[in-house]
């Protein structure tokens, strides 16, 4: 996602060039559709798999219990997320809150999310591949994003990328805002997305009493 924040104050003769709209339009269908098909690839997955954890057993129930966690911790970052990029102009780019520890923090939130959605079938095995997939679903789109932003926010982008991780966390280096100006729009719209996640829940439910009446025959067992 291209993340609207806010830096330190550039060189000068450092000039910055805001994105069009079709830019962003482009980075958003992009995302949209890679996802799609990511999500379609990993549903076929779980319906020829099964957890070997008993799905009436204390340990399958715990990984579910995990993995419902996990959603909701994806769900409450992204919003959180958003309080830091609301309100901003398209000419700034956002260097503090989350963005201050991780330049994609939105995604790394949806990598957790992922794994929950995984960890519904009860299998932790399942949950890391859902993170993986997600990983390498976004992490083209990451690219795109970055050679935009290098191109539109230069010298300073660039010096935001070699002190700050793209997707790992680096807890030391947080710096936060004295005050927010939220956009309750963008907050409720990137909940609203994250939302989804949940529908992993009913989803693999179904998938286990299709597979528990036969009409779906797993081929592999995962733990």
């Amino acid at each position: 996602m291209y993340r609207q924040s806010k830096a330190h104050s550039p060189n000068k003769g450092t000039k910055t060039v805001a994105p069009t709209a079709d830019d962003l339009r482009q980075i958003q269908r992009r995302r949209k559709l890679v996802l799609r098909i990511g999500v379609v690839m990993l549903l076929v997955l779980v319906a020829g798999s099964q957890s070997m954890a008993a799905r009436e057993g204390y340990l399958h129930q715990m990984i579910t219990t995990i993995g419902i966690v996990a959603i909701a911790i994806c769900i409450f970052g992204r919003g959180w997320c958003s309080l830091y990029i609301g309100g901003r102009k398209r000419t700034e780019l956002v260097t503090r809150g989350p963005y201050s520890i991780c330049r994609n923090p939105l995604y790394v939130f949806s990598f957790i999310g992922a794994f929950g959605c995984g960890a519904q079938t009860g299998s932790v095995t399942m949950g890391f591949i859902f993170a993986l997939g997600c990983w390498l679903v976004l992490r083209s789109v990451v690219l795109r994003e970055e050679a935009m932003l290098a191109e539109r926010f230069g010298v300073v982008f660039t010096r935001y990328q070699n002190t700050v991780a793209r997707f790992r966390p680096t807890w030391f280096r947080w710096q936060d805002e004295n005050k927010l100006i939220c956009q309750p729009s963008l907050y409720l719209a990137t909940t609203r997305d994250a939302l989804w996640f949940l529908i992993a829940i009913p989803v693999f439910e179904g998938v286990k009493l299709l597979q528990d009446h036969g009409w779906l025959m797993p081929q592999i067992r995962l733990p």
